[in-house]
């Protein structure tokens, strides 16, 4: 009987609670029935700012923000976001390729950790002795993962002239490490440059405001050095500035549609045009799949005008443009607004450029470029197509 009493109350409770959660849906029903979206917006947030358990913590300017990136973020394009103030400040600074930090491309790390790729050279991050491969494991005191890279990078950045503390795992080795960096505007170049052997190498690391200049400086002397051809490597170019490419496709290519950019209504927007002059040097073209971007345009402007091989992997295949506007207040948006085609009129977008030659790099490779040539693969095949063409 006892037992028969208890589901009977059980029961009783669970109707009520129901009977209320009900009548619950039936009161917001009610509140934004067939009401517009403004109308459930203004509800939401006081929704929110009565019943957040963490209520204290709320900032309306996060508030405001979040409309925004929500907003944006519907359109469900990894390309376009609403930015902050802030965020759009960062993202200025990539395409100057002016930092205020210390210097240092950090990474999250398969063991969870922030890790160092490498230092700035001549940065504050170089000079205090950070090396590719340290873990950063704290910040000012506060721990971070590689699940906070993007917290852990604001962090290190900041006003020039501050310090920033920062606890040190040493690559290979057990020791803990804090030292003290004083921040300072940096320069990353985006282009660097040498010789190997009777050849020139040229890596393009990302495209700025001065990538075009940089890179007409560094074939213009190692023309002059007497080099018998030139390795672009385009490989990890994520991309940035489409006039940076536009430049560059104007040292090495002839007259030419270099890239075409249509938008919506299947119209032209924009047409990048080259000019007569150009230098017809020797050359081999590196790319990966990290390649995307303006460098994908300057590389596929290369393969439909049969300029110089392609070697190495499909390259990302990023073949659309975003367009930043900027707000009165000093935060914007980012938003995907063209489509770019090749000179041939083929778009690559999630397609990707496909290699002449197509090479792999080994399991255990280290790391690309310069101070890799042991195990580079692909630089080494660059070098025997420019050996094999200078012979013939």
């Amino acid at each position: 009987m006892k037992k028969n009493k208890i589901l009977k109350i059980a029961a009783v409770v669970v109707l009520i609670i129901t009977t209320a959660l009900i009548t619950r849906i039936l009161t917001i029903n009610q509140i934004i029935g067939s009401g517009t979206n403004y109308t459930k917006m203004l509800y939401l947030e006081n929704y929110v700012k009565e019943n957040f358990l963490y209520n204290d913590e709320i900032k309306k300017e996060d508030l405001e923000a979040g409309k925004l990136k929500g907003l944006v973020a519907g359109l469900k394009d990894p390309y376009s976001e609403y930015l902050t103030k802030e965020e759009l400040q960062s993202l200025n600074e990539q395409t100057t390729g002016k930092f205020q930090g210390i210097g240092v491309i950090i990474s999250p790390n398969e063991d969870g950790t922030v890790t160092v790729v490498s230092p700035i050279k001549g940065s504050p991050a170089e000079k205090a002795g950070l090396e590719p491969g340290d873990k950063i494991l704290k910040i000012d005191g506060k721990d971070f993962s590689s699940e906070k890279i993007n917290e852990a990078s604001e962090a290190i950045r900041g006003k020039v002239g501050t310090e920033v503390k920062l606890l040190i795992l040493k690559n290979n080795s057990n020791d803990t490490k804090e030292i003290s960096v004083k921040r300072a505007e940096v320069k990353m170049d985006s282009v660097i440059s040498d010789k190997i052997g009777e050849f020139g190498y040229i890596g393009v690391i990302m495209f700025d405001e001065d990538t075009g200049k940089d890179f007409i400086s560094a074939l213009d002397k190692l023309t002059n050095d007497g080099v018998k051809g030139i390795i672009l490597d385009l490989r990890g170019d994520p991309g940035g500035l489409i006039d940076g490419a536009v430049e560059i496709g104007d040292a090495i290519l002839p007259k030419t549609t270099f890239v075409t950019l249509k938008n919506n209504k299947d119209e032209i927007v924009q047409e990048y045009k080259l000019n007569e002059n150009y230098s017809d040097i020797n050359m081999v073209v590196l790319v990966n799949e990290g390649s995307a971007s303006a460098s994908e345009i300057l590389a596929g402007a290369i393969k439909d005008l049969k300029r110089a091989p392609i070697v190495g992997q499909k390259t990302f295949g990023k073949g659309i443009v975003q367009t930043v506007s900027t707000f009165p207040g000093g935060d914007g948006i980012k938003l995907t607004t063209a489509e770019y085609f090749t000179p041939s009129g083929k778009s690559i977008h999630k397609i990707g450029i496909l290699p002449d030659v197509k090479v792999d790099l080994p399991e255990d490779v280290k790391g690309i470029g310069l101070e890799y040539q042991d195990t580079d693969t692909q630089l080494q095949k660059a070098i025997e197509i420019l050996k094999e063409n200078t012979n013939k």
